[in-house]
C-alpha cells in the first residue's frame, strides 16, 4: 500500500500469533458476554468513512465492521474466503479474469438491495475519483469491471494477478450502495452506508457509535449489541488512564512502551491486562541510491555491518519489537533470513571498515538520518539517535539525526532531498507481494531511486501469477537475497502487537491475526 504512516507510539498493529494471547482478552468455554455494548479506545484518529478515500488503519477498522467486500479473511486465516459473494474464481490460466457470484437477498443497513451494479459501481468510482490518499493505488492492474446479470461480477484485469482477491477482501474492496454515494465526489458528511454486520450510527471527533446491522448477511456472528470507538487523538496518557479507570474496556493502539512495560509488570488491581501478540508491521531504512553518500554501496554495507538491533529493540522500544533481517516479515509466507545470512547479528566494526574501504573510502562519513515523528510516534526520534550513536560509536562515521514534520518529510523525500531516511509499513493483506512489490516494483512507494531488472521484469511478474502462494517462496526468496546484497533498505524491526483489555471483556483474540482485520463481531463482555 501508499504507506500507512499513522503513528503508532508503539509498533503495534496487525498480530500473527494469536495463539499467544492469554487472560481475559480471550474466550474459553461459555465465557462469551451477554451482548452488551463494548468500549474500545485508540490513539489513532478515523481519517474517512468513505472507503475511497481512507486508506489508514483507523479508517480501515471502520471500513471492515461497517462495509462489506466479496470476500474476507476469516479469524486466524491467511486466504480470502467467500463474504458478499457466494464464490469467486479465475476463470483463465492466465489470472486476468475474476469472476464473482453474489449471495441472494444482500442488502444495505438502509434496505436497498445490493446487486452486482452496487460492487461494479465501487470499484468505478473509487478508481475514477482516484484520492490521493485513498486505495485505489492498489488496483493498477484492474482494468474493467463487467457485471452480466444482478447477480455477477467479472473483473478484469491488464496483467496477471494472483494476489487480487486479496486486494479486494481487504478494506479497499468495500462495496458502497450506489443510490447513496456521488459517482465524482467523496462523501463529506461523516455518514457511511454499508452491507456489514454493524452500521454508522454517528461519527464525530471524540468517538464513532456502532449497531448491530440487522440487514446484514455474511459470515460473522455478532457477539455484542454494539460498539462505541473512543478517540484520544494521539493522548497516550489519557488512553492509559481511561483504560485504568474503566473508561474503555480495550485499549487498542496507542500506549507508549513504557506505559506497556509499566502495566505488564504492575499488580494494581485495577482489573486491567496486557494481551500480546506479534505483527506484521515492520519498519526500514530507506537509502536514496542517487544520494551522494547514502548511494555508494560500501556505505549503506558498513551502516548494515553496525547496526545493533537488539540494543535499540531493548534501549528504546523496551522488548516491544523484534528484529527484522528480512524484508518480508516472520509469520508470512515467503519469509527469509537474508540479512541476518549477509550481516549477521552482532555488529562489526571490521567488516565496516572494510566495506567502506572496497568503496574506497577513508575518512569518516559524515551523514544525516531523517526523521518524521509527527507520523512515525516520538520513539522514532530516540531510534534514529540510537542508530546516529551505534554508527558513530565505530568512529567510521558523523552521523546526525534531523527531524521534520511529515508534510515537509514527504516532499522532501519526493524530491530527493534525503539520503538515509525512515519508512514503516502496515500491509493491507497478508502477502509477500504486500511487502515486495509496492517498494522494488516499477513505481514504487519509496522514492529512492532503486530498480532491478530481475526483480521488476521476472520474480514480480512471476509470483504475481502463481495462484498457488506457497509456490511463490522459491521467487520471494531470491528477491530477498537481491535486495540484502544491493542494499535499497534496511529492515530494522518488526513489531508485537499489545492491546490492554478489562476482566470480563472476550474475544480479543479473533481481532488480532495477519489479516490486519479488527472484528468488532468477535468481541463480548459480561453484564
Amino acid at each position: 500500500m501508499n504507506i500507512r504512516n499513522q503513528w503508532p507510539v508503539l509498533p503495534i498493529v496487525a498480530g500473527l500469533a494469536s495463539g499467544l494471547l492469554t487472560g481475559c482478552g480471550t474466550e474459553t468455554g461459555d465465557s462469551a458476554g451477554d451482548g452488551s455494548n463494548v468500549v474500545v479506545g485508540m490513539s489513532d484518529d478515523v481519517l474517512a468513512t468513505d472507503p475511497a478515500s481512507g486508506y489508514d488503519p483507523g479508517s480501515w477498522l471502520l471500513f471492515n465492521n461497517v462495509f462489506q467486500s466479496l470476500l474476507s479473511f476469516p479469524k486466524g486465516a491467511t486466504e480470502p474466503q467467500p463474504e458478499a459473494a457466494e464464490s469467486c474464481s479465475f476463470t483463465d490460466t492466465q489470472t486476468t479474469v475474476y469472476k464473482c457470484t453474489l449471495k441472494d437477498g444482500l442488502k444495505f443497513s438502509n434496505g436497498d438491495a445490493l446487486t452486482s451494479e452496487d460492487v461494479k459501481f465501487s470499484f468505478d468510482r473509487m478508481l475514477k475519483i482516484n484520492d490521493p490518499d485513498g486505495p485505489a493505488v492498489m488496483f493498477p492492474t484492474l482494468d474493467e469491471v463487467e457485471t452480466p446479470d444482478e447477480k455477477t461480477v467479472v473483473f478484469r484485469l491488464n496483467t496477471a494477478d494472483a494476489t487480487f482477491p486479496s486486494k479486494i477482501a481487504s478494506g479497499a474492496g468495500s462495496i458502497v450502495d450506489h443510490r447513496e454515494y456521488d459517482a465524482d465526489g467523496l462523501r463529506k458528511d461523516g455518514k457511511a452506508v454499508g452491507s456489514g454486520p454493524y452500521q454508522l450510527d454517528s461519527f464525530d471527533d471524540e468517538q464513532a457509535v456502532f449497531s448491530v446491522n440487522e440487514n446484514y448477511k455474511g459470515s460473522a456472528e455478532v457477539k455484542n449489541t454494539g460498539v462505541t470507538l473512543k478517540f484520544f487523538d494521539g493522548d497516550q496518557t489519557a488512553l492509559k488512564q481511561a483504560i485504568q479507570n474503566e473508561e474503555v474496556d480495550i485499549a487498542y493502539r496507542g500506549l507508549t512502551a513504557g506505559d506497556v512495560a509499566d502495566m505488564e509488570k504492575a499488580d494494581d488491581g485495577t482489573g486491567a491486562e496486557v494481551i500480546e501478540g506479534s505483527s506484521a508491521e515492520v519498519q526500514h531504512l530507506v537509502f536514496n541510491m542517487d544520494d551522494p553518500v547514502a548511494g555508494k554501496l560500501g556505505v549503506r554495507k558498513a551502516i548494515a555491518h553496525l547496526l545493533d538491533r537488539e540494543a535499540l529493540i531493548k534501549d528504546v522500544y523496551q522488548g516491544t519489537a523484534t528484529p527484522l533481517y528480512s524484508i518480508i516479515p516472520a509469520g508470512i509466507a515467503g519469509h527469509n533470513t537474508a540479512f541476518f545470512d549477509t550481516y549477521g547479528a552482532r555488529p562489526s566494526k571490521a567488516k565496516a571498515q572494510a566495506a567502506l574501504r572496497e568503496d574506497g573510502i577513508t575518512g569518516k562519513v559524515k551523514l544525516t538520518l531523517w526523521s518524521t515523528p509527527s507520523r512515525y510516534g516520538p520513539a522514532t526520534d530516540q531510534e534514529l539517535t540510537a542508530i546516529a550513536g551505534q554508527l558513530n560509536a565505530s568512529g567510521l562515521f558523523d552521523a546526525q539525526v534531523k527531524s521534520v514534520p511529515f508534510g515537509q518529510y514527504e516532499k522532501d523525500i519526493a524530491a530527493g532531498k534525503y539520503g538515509v531516511y525512515v519508512k514503516g509499513w502496515v500491509p493491507d493483506y497478508p502477502d509477500a507481494d504486500n511487502f515486495t512489490a509496492p517498494f522494488f516494483g516499477e513505481g514504487n512507494v519509496l522514492s529512492n531511486n532503486y530498480d532491478n531488472g530481475t526483480i521488476t521484469g521476472t520474480l514480480i511478474p512471476r509470483t504475481a501469477a502463481l495462484t498457488n502462494r506457497a509456490a511463490t517462496d522459491k521467487e520471494f526468496g531470491e528477491l530477498q537475497d537481491i535486495v540484502a546484497d544491493e542494499l535499497p533498505v534496511l529492515p530494522v524491526w518488526q513489531a508485537k502487537q499489545y492491546a490492554v483489555v478489562r476482566d470480563g471483556v472476550y474475544g480479543l483474540e479473533y481481532c488480532l491475526d495477519a489479516s490486519t482485520v479488527f472484528r468488532f463481531w468477535e468481541l463480548s463482555k459480561d453484564a
